[in-house]
């Protein structure tokens, strides 16, 4: 009894995690060529705006996708479920500056 009790709640909590766990799946790219974002990522990151152009794009968490592109996450899932998700970037988090400035010290982009 004990057991199948054991196996009941592991099955409960595994199954109450996978909408969580599909939620952070995966990764978005998120284009960089919105002028106000590079003038505020290269300001705030104090490097020049050529240097962020340089990158392209970062890829981030879809969650952190949808609240920098201004995009509902589920469309970005359904995105990353039927090939690739991109979006342009239409705010500046600290979040995806993180991501910028680990982008940029990388050594593939040096």
């Amino acid at each position: 009894m004990r057991k199948t009790l054991a196996i009941l709640a592991s099955a409960a909590l595994t199954l109450s995690a996978a909408p969580a766990l599909a939620q952070n799946s995966g990764l978005v790219v998120v284009d960089l060529s919105n002028a106000r974002v590079l003038n505020n990522l290269a300001r705030n990151l104090k490097v020049n705006v050529s240097d962020i152009q340089a990158l392209n794009n970062v890829s981030v968490p879809i969650g952190l996708a949808a609240a920098i592109c201004g995009v509902n996450a589920n469309v970005l899932a359904h995105q990353k479920k039927t090939g690739g998700s991109t979006c342009t970037a239409k705010n500046t988090t600290a979040s995806l500056q993180r991501a910028v400035q680990k982008k940029l010290n990388s050594p593939t982009n040096q």
